[in-house]
């Protein structure tokens, strides 16, 4: 961003006053806020003062300093960094605003700027010779689906051709800048196509008036749903059981703790006041964990007496030493033993541990034979990493 400073000695005036409308109206906009918090009317009033005399002066930024009880210094930082406060003397009729930003660029923004150079001056900021018009170039002024567009005043003038920009200005140079529509230039309604619609061009057919019985019916009966009460995250004071006092916690009350979860379950829905139902005792009971498998059962795998050298069965991710343990007792002591393992010996030993699946979700069996054909390096290049 250029640096932006104060217009010269020679361009400010002496001092800086509110019309008595404009005052009544910073009156108002100051107790918008709360005391102490004043100073966030700024930008507001430096507007107002702006539309007033068609820039800030230096006058202006130390009375609304005043009226804010701001130092000058700040309300300065505020007027130098936003480029919408015109802080030189801009054309009495109009200060006209092109945007240079890609889309108006590529759609003839520069032709525009050679208008204002030849129409208005050669230099951007600098006043015609009557001192009724002035000129810049600006950022997006947010009307990219009409560019190349002209912004004067708080109106914006779209879809603009070198020549109608020439009658804009004359028009404005003459004094008579309320009489042009703002928006688009050219024959379309706001962004519509040019020249009227291009699709949806047919009538649609009327909706049907009347409804079956029975679809009324339908559509209208009550939905069997709890109510959703209205949330009560802003108040002070809430009937949600986070705020009761009378819940207690481990750290406030031990041995109260044990009878929130009892409490809660008293507790209101939020914003009704009424105690939620009791949940119903469930209808049917869970069924009873299966039974272990016989060790006498024929699916059970073929055990082997404990060798000298049993391998390591926890290596095989998914047994720590109370499963090896386990699998020891029946006879389990190698890993070619549970590399062979077929599927119904799986579900018995899966069944007896009471795995309910593990077996099959860590692939015991793909292990088992990667560490019997060649231990850790083969479970490495197998898996890609270190047995547990």
């Amino acid at each position: 961003m250029s640096v932006r400073r104060l217009a010269e000695d020679q361009f400010q005036p002496a001092a800086f006053a509110f019309s008595d409308e404009n005052a009544v109206w910073a009156d108002k906009t100051i107790q918008k806020y709360p005391a102490g918090r004043q100073q966030s009317a700024v930008i507001p009033l430096l507007m107002r003062a702006q539309e007033q005399d068609g820039w800030v002066t230096r006058a202006a930024i130390e009375k609304i300093a005043d009226m804010l009880d701001m130092a000058y210094i700040r309300v300065l930082e505020v007027a130098t960094f936003y480029t919408q406060f015109q802080l030189h003397p801009v054309g009495t009729r109009a200060h006209v605003q092109v945007c240079g930003t890609t889309p108006c660029m590529l759609r003839g923004s520069e032709a525009l700027m050679s208008v204002c150079k030849s129409k208005i001056h050669a230099h951007a900021f600098e006043r015609n010779a009557e001192g009724t018009l002035s000129w810049e170039e600006v950022e997006c002024l947010g009307a990219c689906v009409n560019a190349p567009m002209v912004m004067i005043g708080k109106d914006t003038y779209e879809d603009l051709t070198p020549e109608r920009l020439e009658e804009i200005i004359d028009i404005f140079a003459a004094g008579n800048g309320a009489s042009i529509k703002p928006g688009t230039q050219i024959d379309r309604v706001f962004s519509a196509p040019e020249g009227g619609l291009t699709s949806l061009t047919t009538e649609e057919p009327k909706a049907r008036t009347r409804a079956k019985k029975a679809d009324v019916e339908t559509v209208s009966a009550p939905v069997d749903r709890a109510p959703v009460p209205p949330s009560e995250a802003g108040r002070a004071k809430s009937t949600d059981a986070e705020t009761n006092a009378a819940l207690k916690t481990p750290a406030t009350a031990p041995k109260a703790a044990a009878k929130n979860s009892k409490a809660a379950e008293q507790q209101p829905i939020s914003g009704t006041g009424a105690a939620e139902p009791a949940p119903k005792a469930a209808v049917k009971a869970e069924a009873p964990p299966a039974a272990k498998p016989a060790l006498t059962d024929k699916n059970r795998p073929a055990g082997i007496e404990k060798p000298a050298a049993p391998d390591d069965l926890k290596m095989i991710s998914g047994v720590g030493p109370k499963i090896e343990a386990t699998l020891n007792e029946i006879g389990i002591f190698t890993f070619a033993q549970v590399a062979g393992w077929k599927k119904a010996e799986r579900e018995w030993v899966d069944g007896y541990l009471n795995f309910r699946g593990r077996i099959e979700r860590d692939d015991w069996v793909k292990q088992a034979k990667a560490l019997a054909k060649g231990g850790e390096a083969e479970y490495i290049k197998v898996f890609g990493k270190k047995p547990r």
